[in-house]
Formats: structure tokens, sequence, C-alpha cells
């Protein structure tokens, strides 16, 4: 789209002396946006804004978005915490209240990896703009947070010699050395995913997407958000599992870009059930 235009804005924080840097994008920059709906894109752990699939869905989606870095990742201010979730559920609220107060921009969908699906849940089932939002993609969202143990066994020996564990990783192409310690592995753990049985919007459509290969999150934590979520009305629940894709979805991006908008352009048109969907060389919907 022609008139299509990208803005980096950088968004004081409410709760921390730092800004949330991310990028706007807008289908018809030159019009109002007051009352205009958007879509916001939240990466998850050791991610950033255009990582996976994130960049790739903003620019090809039909309606304007907006994805940026949670606190201490990549271009944005603070201090990151391994076991933060809570201080990234309060980035989201600054962000939601930027977009409001500023644009007037109103949220109508979350798209979510991981981690970033969790506390989009979590902000869903917590805040007043949370129930008016239309729709919500859950991609590799954890719902046994208990399970992030099952990776911690690899920390144990550092954690008993030293009392963290280090690891070496890559964030946008720059090297971070990151100190783990029990007290954050017990924070994620401790993390109340179970609040989407109750409170979590009925008028909510959700896709939930999971590969079926994925070491990190069990994808049978899919199956369970599809239980949490299925029940509800007038709000649907498609479940969207990928053969053969991991944690990241490697190799495997525009697959889900492609899902991804195939569902949200069955929803536009009325045409969604809950129940399991297929797309692509499996059938339409």
């Amino acid at each position: 789209m022609a008139s299509r235009k990208s803005t980096k804005l950088r968004i004081p924080h409410s709760q921390e002396d730092c800004e949330l840097v991310g990028i706007l994008e807008q289908l018809a920059p030159k019009e109002s946006t007051q009352g205009r709906k958007i879509a916001l894109i939240l990466h998850g752990a050791m991610g950033h804004k255009d990582y996976l699939f994130q960049k790739r869905l903003a620019l090809r989606f039909p309606m304007d978005s907006f994805r940026f870095d949670f606190r201490g990742y990549h271009e944005s201010g603070g201090q990151r915490t391994q076991g933060g979730l809570m201080k990234d559920a309060e980035d989201l609220v600054t962000v939601v209240s930027y977009l409001r107060n500023t644009y007037g921009y109103e949220i109508d969908l979350v798209v979510g990896h991981s981690r970033g699906s969790v506390v989009g849940m979590y902000w869903l089932c917590t805040s007043e703009e949370g129930q008016r939002v239309c729709a919500m993609v859950n991609v590799s969202g954890r719902y046994r947070m208990h399970r992030v143990y099952d990776v911690a066994e690899a920390y144990k020996e550092e954690w008993d010699a030293k009392g963290y564990y280090e690891r070496t990783v890559t964030v946008a192409r720059q090297t971070i050395v990151e100190r783990i310690y029990p007290h954050n592995i017990e924070e994620i753990s401790e993390w109340n995913t179970a609040i989407v049985w109750d409170k979590f919007p009925d008028q909510i459509h959700v896709l939930t997407m999971h590969g079926l290969v994925d070491k990190a999150v069990p994808a049978y934590d899919a199956v369970i958000y599809s239980r949490a979520l299925g029940a509800r009305t007038p709000g649907t629940h498609n479940l969207h599992l990928i053969e053969e894709a991991d944690h990241n979805f490697t190799n495997r991006q525009d697959e889900v870009v492609d899902c991804i908008l195939e569902w949200w352009d069955a929803l536009n048109q009325g045409r969604l059930k809950t129940g399991i969907l297929l797309t692509g060389v499996r059938g339409k919907l």
C-alpha cells in the first residue's frame, strides 16, 4: 500500500525513568486516528520488536499496528529481569495509555509470542481496555508455568556454585550476558495463567498456534488454552498446530503470518467456529 507509513515512537514509561521504543505502522497516515482500531504485536523472552514473524506480520496486516521492545530489550531503556512478567505488564499498560491518549487509538487485536502472549492475556483479563478488544493471537504461549523448572535443570550446577547462572545470548545481533537467579525462575513459575478460565473476556476471539516440536513450551499447553477458552460465547477459539515447527517457528515465519491473516479474514467475514483450524494445504476456513 503506497500510503503506508512506519514511524518510530519513543514512549515515556509511567513506572520507570526510561523510554519504550516501538514502530507504529499506519495504513492511512494522513487520516485521523481518533477512534481508529489498532493491533499490538508483543515479542517473547530474549526477542525484540522485529524478531521472528513480528515485523513481517506488521507489514502485511490490514490494520494499523504497533510493535515495541519491552523494558531492557534492544532499543528500549530500563532494566530487563528474567522473572519480571509484571514489569512487562506495566510496559503494556504504558503503551496502551500512550496510544489512546496521544492518537486516540482503540486496541482491537493483541498478537503475542511466548512470554508476550502470556503478558497479553493477563492484560486482557485485568484491564478495562481489554474488555473491549476483539481478538487475540496466542503463539507458543506457556500455560503450565512450573514447567520452566524443566529447563532450569541446566542451571543447577552454577546456582549451587555461584548463586546464579550466566548465559550469553544474541538479541537483535547484539551479544548480551544475562544472569539468571533462582528467584527469577520461581517468580515465573508462580505466574497465574489460570486467570484465563474465569477472567478472559467472553467476546474475544482467539487463535492459538503452537509447533509440535517445541522444546521450550510443550505443545500440550496449547491444548489447555483451547480447553480454557473454547467454551466461551460469543468468542471463539481456534487451535492450529504445525508439524515439525519449533518454539520460534524457525524457517516457518511466513506460514505463521499466512495463518494469522487467513484467520483474521475469516473472523471479519463471520466464518469462524470454535475448533481446529486448518489452513494452506490442509484445507480452507
